[in-house]
């Protein structure tokens, strides 16, 4: 039995199957949610594990992806965390950059440390930009400097080193020295977290990690303990942010690893379906009850970058995590996200979330603020006597009062208010799927949208409209697809090097130098976390490549040559074409290598889409009853509502329609076809030469 389960702000997601080891041979897949349960998320796991029927002592495999780091950094519920750092480099993290997005704004504050400035302290030491120590580290003042900080009730202690990314030997005896004389504090060296240059960047990264440190360790073991206390005894496999699953050694020593971890499955899953049929250009987007996720996949490929912020807005430069994340844009707006007036009568609809408790006003807990499912629920959308899979019979008096203020506040009715909010609610989340694909030079039009999440299906085909988007795939089980897409993920590393090199033969073999170097630290990390020394690594190479004399890069895949190495010649052809698609130019300068990028891969089994069983059942037979729905700008219309789970490969119909499973509802707008595929995914062409469309 191999299971994967993924905490989400509103539910936990589970899915399991079955596998024969020997012959190789998989069971269906089968899923199921329950609430999420914060501060315990791991009671949320064991709930969704319970209401499955499952017994952790038969499973063999559990992958895991959450919410909590990300989580306890926007809410700031970390723990109190100190900065050691270069003597003269204290305020680097109060420096941060000199970008500001809202340039006019006279008031612009920059955004406050994690660390304030009296726990930031400094040590005598230098490495210079070579990575030669020219002054070993002066440890004489850091027994005093840990009585002070034990004295402020510091929890966790980063360690950030001028240069540290080239050489980590001054850091590296701070550790050792705050192990011996303070061992039960939290210390993470900027090292073990990065090896790319940018001193902000660098030590930001640093400080985050260790402001989650011990709360990501408390969580992974009494996930653990949890597990192991119902009879599970395989080592849990913990969900990163680039795309693979780590050892759970590996993600307490670096937790910001998994920042992103929940979106980064999805992703990954959306790219391993596209490939299986024949969709190798898409826009995935990924609605939760908290927040949307958007990113953009071209060719099959997942784009993976360490320039990663939180809280970035139009106002705010965020916060930056340099760690490998996949590219995504995330914004707070999901199917709990809430409506609201300003102060100058203006609907808003996000970024604060009802969450799991109370949840939309629907759900009957104490909700009073009105939501997107709300909205969703008055306009007929979702069916209001399977809500929930029917489950909760939906609270429509505290939706009308939940609505209230909107309509007392705006002047309309109830109706005109629920479709303001699902407007302003697609509206925010088109304007984020741009940002992944015509704000970097990629036409829509030239992809499909695969849309999942709870309420990925609701919005997928009024957000596909108003970009051009032809083609919308919502795949089987989409409620629950960014957990099944941990069950497609291998154990894989990310190895980053700054080394700044001319690409140009007389530096082939500095280039062979250094990946091989890589690929022995990814050998030995693989060796210490205990994994079957008989696995295979697959290795992939990458490097961030610029012209010379400019300050930021692109990311490329290396090609090979027949003997296996880097093609330096091929490599700066693609990196001219990856340039101009990014900035409509190219240059006819020399090429710089920047950053060295080595992933490695260990495969795990995987389970296999089944194809769905036909029965040859008619069309009718899964029609489910007809209501009224309203389709916003396409009017009101009497739309048929068919059972998704009846539905077999091969049929198709036209909307006005609502395909309705018990955790997602599928919308198609009049005047688009949708259909079955063998795999019981559905495929809704759109056709824009419907009035309105």
């Amino acid at each position: 039995m191999r299971a994967a389960s993924d905490v989400g702000g509103t539910f936990t997601d589970l899915v399991y199957y079955d596998y024969d080891a020997t012959s190789g041979k998989s069971g269906p897949v089968r899923v199921a949610k329950a609430d999420t349960t914060p501060p315990n998320f791991e009671q949320g796991v064991m709930d969704s594990i319970h209401k499955a029927g499952l017994k952790p002592a038969e499973m063999t495999f559990f992958a895991h992806g959450s919410t909590v780091i990300i989580n306890a950094l926007t809410e700031r519920k970390g723990v109190k965390t100190a900065l050691i750092t270069t003597k003269g480099f204290r305020d680097v993290l109060e420096i941060a950059r000199g970008n500001r997005p809202d340039l006019f704004n006279f008031n612009f504050r920059k955004p406050k440390p994690f660390v304030d400035r009296y726990l930031r302290l400094e040590l005598d030491e230098r490495t210079t930009y070579k990575g030669a120590v020219q002054k070993p580290v002066d440890l004489s003042p850091l027994s005093q400097q840990l009585d002070y900080l034990k004295a402020e009730g510091v929890e966790a202690i980063a360690i950030s080193f001028l240069h540290a990314y080239l050489n980590s030997e001054n850091e590296q005896a701070v550790v050792t020295e705050i192990n011996k004389l303070w061992p039960e504090v939290s210390v993470l060296a900027s090292s073990e977290i990065s090896r790319e240059w940018r001193e902000y960047e660098r030590t930001n990264t640093t400080v985050l990690s260790a402001y989650v440190h011990p709360i990501a360790q408390k969580y992974i073991e009494s996930l653990e303990s949890k597990l192991a206390g119902e009879g599970f005894t395989e080592p849990p496999y913990m969900m990163q942010s680039n795309g693979g699953i780590a050892t759970v050694q590996s993600a307490k020593d670096n937790p910001i690893s998994m920042v992103e971890s929940g979106p980064a499955s999805g992703i990954f899953a959306a790219a391993y379906l596209g490939n299986m049929i024949g969709e190798k250009n898409l826009v995935v987007l990924d609605i939760g009850g908290t927040t949307a996720k958007c990113a953009l996949i071209e060719d099959g490929d997942v784009k993976v970058t360490t320039e990663y912020y939180i809280e970035k807005d139009a106002k705010s430069p965020g916060y930056p995590i340099q760690t490998p994340v996949s590219e995504i844009v995330e914004i707070g707006n999901g199917g709990g996200s809430i409506a609201w007036i300003d102060t100058g009568g203006k609907l808003h609809v996000g970024p604060q979330s009802a969450g799991a408790m109370p949840g939309p006003a629907a759900y009957g807990r104490g909700g009073t603020k009105p939501t997107t499912t709300d909205s969703n629920l008055i306009l007929g959308r979702i069916d209001k006597d399977c809500f929930v899979g029917g489950e909760v019979v939906p609270d429509m008096a505290a939706v009308e009062q939940a609505f209230a203020p909107i309509m007392a506040g705006l002047g309309v009715s109830l109706i005109e208010a629920a479709r303001g909010v699902v407007r302003i609610a697609n509206a925010n989340m088109t304007n984020a799927l741009r940002l992944v694909s015509t704000n970097k030079g990629y036409d829509p039009r030239d992809f499909a949208l695969i849309a999942f999440g709870g309420g990925g299906a609701m919005h997928a085909v009024a957000l596909a409209e108003e970009l051009k988007i032809p083609k919308v795939i919502v795949p089987v089980n989409s409620s629950v697809f960014s957990a099944w897409g941990m069950l497609l993920t291998d154990l894989r590393r990310d190895y980053l090097q700054t080394h700044p090199l001319l690409v140009a033969p007389e530096n082939a073999h500095l280039f062979a130098d250094e990946f091989q170097s890589l690929k022995d630290k990814a050998q030995a990390d693989y060796d210490g976390d205990g994994v079957d020394g008989a696995a295979e690594i697959v290795f992939e190479y990458l490097a961030d490549l610029r012209y010379v004399g400019q300050e930021h890069t692109v990311k490329v895949t290396l090609p090979l040559d027949s003997a296996g190495d880097i093609d330096l010649a091929q490599t700066i052809e693609q990196f001219h074409g990856v340039y101009e698609k990014r900035y409509s130019y190219r240059l006819d300068g020399a090429v710089q290598l920047v950053n060295f990028h080595l992933i490695a891969r260990i495969e795990v089994p995987k389970p296999p889409l089944a194809k769905k069983e036909i029965t040859g059942r008619a069309l009718s037979d899964v029609i489910l009853h007809e209501r009224v729905v309203d389709f916003d700008q396409h009017g009101i219309h009497q739309a048929t509502v068919y059972d998704g789970l009846a539905l077999e490969p091969g049929m198709g119909f036209d909307g006005p329609a609502i395909i309705q499973e018990p955790s997602a509802t599928l919308v198609i707008s009049p005047g688009h076809r949708a259909s079955v595929d063998g795999y019981g995914n559905y495929i809704i062409q759109l056709d824009f030469t419907e009035k309105g469309a």
